[in-house]
């Protein structure tokens, strides 16, 4: 069905145009079986909830990753630090061994990237169905920020923050 059959809604086109305004964080998801260390580039995540601390993201329901969260039922998200656009890059490529360049450690059942900017280690949920992509809430076991600033994706492409924020 095209735009034009669609009640009530103009364009998917515009629609993806307003939504590139949106700048987000790039995270990879990532996960372990037994096949090894599996992940992808996400850009639909958000916190949820404080009490009890829940995480969303969103996966296409062909992505190999829902697949995997499906059996291993935990992950962590890696908040990308500025300057890793490269690995952002080669985590969205559909291919099976993404992860086996990157240097990243284990602990706790989810692959975490070196020099990201910060970390959340997570098992899964809930899976909620949501159009074309599938809804995972993560339940947050663990996480772990550093100074880096983060990688944020706006107007589809790589930015970085005009001014961090200072504390006070």
């Amino acid at each position: 069905m095209d735009d034009s059959q669609r009640p009530g809604f103009e364009s998917r086109t515009l629609l993806r145009e307003v939504l590139s305004r949106v700048p987000t964080a790039v995270t990879v998801i990532t996960t372990a079986d037994g096949d090894g260390a599996h992940g992808t580039t996400v850009s639909a995540f958000c916190s949820l909830s404080a009490d009890p601390p829940l995480v969303l993201l969103a996966l296409d329901r062909d992505s190999n990753l829902l697949g995997k969260l499906r059996g291993t039922r935990h992950f962590a998200v890696n908040l990308l630090a500025r300057g890793q656009d490269g690995i952002a890059r080669a985590c969205a490529r559909k291919t099976a061994d993404k992860l086996r360049a990157l240097d990243w450690t284990e602990p706790g059942e989810a692959p975490l990237i070196a020099g990201a900017a910060g970390w959340l280690r997570c098992t899964v949920d809930q899976l909620v169905p949501g159009g074309d992509h599938e809804i995972v809430i993560g339940r947050v076991l663990a996480c772990e920020a550093t100074d880096r600033e983060p990688l944020v994706y706006h107007r589809r492409a790589f930015a970085r923050l005009a001014d961090p924020p200072t504390a006070g």
